[in-house]
C-alpha cells in the first residue's frame, strides 16, 4: 500500500467498501500502487495495468490494455466507441466485486502477461479520422494553420478532430474551429 493513495480510500464514503476490496485484489496480484490522475493506479515494472476510479452510478477497474484481454466472462466494457485501448469492469456493490474476485485476478494476471510480452493496442491513425469540412476549409485557406496543425502530436490532432466533429450543426463546428485556431497556431492541444 502506498500512503500517498490512502486519501482516495478514506474520502469516498459512497464506494469506500467497494474500492477498498478492489485495492486488495490489485495488491494481491503483486502490483505496485501509485497515484496517477488523482486515482489509485496499479503497475507492473512501471507499466500501468489497472486503475480504480469512481463515478456517481458505479466504481470501476479500468484495464489500460483491456482491448487485448480475452474477456471470456463478458464483463469488460468499452466506455465509448472512441476509447481504443482501455476497458472497464463496473461495480455497483461489494457483492459483485466479491463474486468476480477470481476472474478479476485472472484478468489482472492476463494484463501483466500482455505487458511482459510487449503487446500494444493498434490505435487508429490521425488519417483514419474524418476532418470536418469547416476545419478543412480553414486548413485550405491558411497555410500557417495547416503547418501548425500538422506539427501537433497525433494525439492532439485527434483530440481536435474529434471535438470539432462532435458538433451536430455546421455553425457549432465552425464556432469551435474559430475558437481553437489560436491554440493550434501556438502549438497547443485542446486542453493545454
Amino acid at each position: 500500500m502506498n500512503p500517498k493513495v490512502d486519501f482516495y480510500f478514506e474520502g469516498n464514503e459512497k464506494w469506500q467498501k467497494e474500492i477498498r476490496q478492489m485495492r486488495s485484489i490489485a495488491l494481491d496480484c503483486g502490483l505496485e500502487e501509485v497515484l496517477k490522475w488523482g486515482c489509485p493506479c496499479y503497475q507492473y515494472n512501471d507499466a500501468n495495468i489497472v486503475l480504480i476510479h469512481v463515478f456517481k452510478e458505479y466504481c470501476a477497474f479500468l484495464f489500460f490494455k483491456g482491448a487485448l484481454i480475452k474477456d471470456e466472462k463478458g464483463i469488460l466494457i468499452q466506455q465509448t466507441q472512441n476509447v481504443q485501448s482501455a476497458r472497464q469492469v463496473r461495480f455497483t456493490g461489494i457483492k459483485e466485486i466479491e463474486k468476480h474476485k477470481k476472474i478479476l485476478k485472472a484478468y489482472i494476471y492476463q494484463a501483466i502477461e500482455i505487458e511482459k510480452a510487449g503487446l500494444k493496442v493498434k490505435l487508429k491513425k490521425t488519417s483514419d479520422y474524418n476532418i470536418p469540412q469547416e476545419f478543412q476549409t480553414q486548413l485550405n485557406k491558411k497555410a500557417t494553420l495547416k503547418k501548425a496543425f500538422e506539427s501537433l502530436t497525433p494525439g492532439r490532432q485527434r483530440a481536435y478532430l474529434f471535438y470539432f466533429s462532435q458538433a451536430k450543426q455546421s455553425k457549432t463546428r465552425l464556432d469551435r474551429v474559430q475558437k481553437y485556431i489560436p491554440k493550434i497556431l501556438e502549438g497547443k492541444g485542446l486542453d493545454d
